[in-house]
């Protein structure tokens, strides 16, 4: 009995320790990723519950398509198209430095249901040149007036993304931006949004959280 009973417990504490070992990290090498933003520390690591499903709106298959249609992987010539741990190098290398924002272009309701840490909120909606405020929008972010036009030489790098593949509203302020004359090349495209980011189990923020 007691063989059997300590066979029992040595089971147990293995299957336990195999348990705790199974943390779900970003990357084998990464756990969880840090960065200081403008003072304020973010974290970004998984959900460690390997049982996790999606329940809410993110865990939909399928939407009415128009409007919520399939996107290219490209979103305009000269942008590139980059994934979740693009995302984070790019918080790390040019968010935290000052030369870059990543871009919730989502309307705010959206953005208040949580966003990526580290994200600022510009709808997309905002850089339509119809918009009164969008002038002083392309100021904010580094662009300044030049005769008639726009100097981008010392313009921020903004990477977009809004709700995933089939969402809209981050191809539509890239194409908007690219109209104004923001350069291409200083424009990513987070194309897995909220669907991938939340799918990946990765941290969301609800702004005023």
């Amino acid at each position: 009995m007691f063989r059997l009973l300590g066979s029992a417990m040595i089971a147990f504490v293995i299957t336990c320790v195999q348990a705790t070992a199974q943390d779900v990290r970003i990357t084998p090498e990464l756990e969880v990723f840090r960065v200081t933003i403008n003072g304020e520390p973010v974290e970004i690591s998984r959900i460690q519950d390997t049982a996790n499903r999606l329940t809410n709106e993110f865990s939909k298959t399928s939407r009415p398509c128009p409007p919520f249609c399939i996107h290219p992987m490209s979103a305009a010539p000269g942008v590139t198209t980059i994934g979740e741990l693009e995302v984070l190098d790019f918080l790390q290398r040019e968010v935290a430095a000052g030369t870059g924002l990543l871009v919730d272009a989502r309307v705010p309701e959206w953005f208040a249901k949580g966003t990526i840490p580290g994200a600022v909120n510009i709808p997309f909606l905002t850089l339509a040149e119809s918009n009164p405020f969008r002038d002083e929008i392309l100021k904010a972010i580094g662009a300044r007036t030049e005769g008639s036009g726009w100097n981008f030489d010392e313009a921020m790098n903004l990477a977009l993304f809004c709700n995933g593949p089939w969402c809209d509203q981050s191809p539509r302020a890239i194409r908007a931006l690219i109209e104004a004359g923001y350069p291409p090349e200083k424009l990513f495209y987070y194309r897995g949004g909220i669907q991938n980011w939340a799918l990946l189990g990765l941290t969301l923020k609800e702004p005023n959280s």
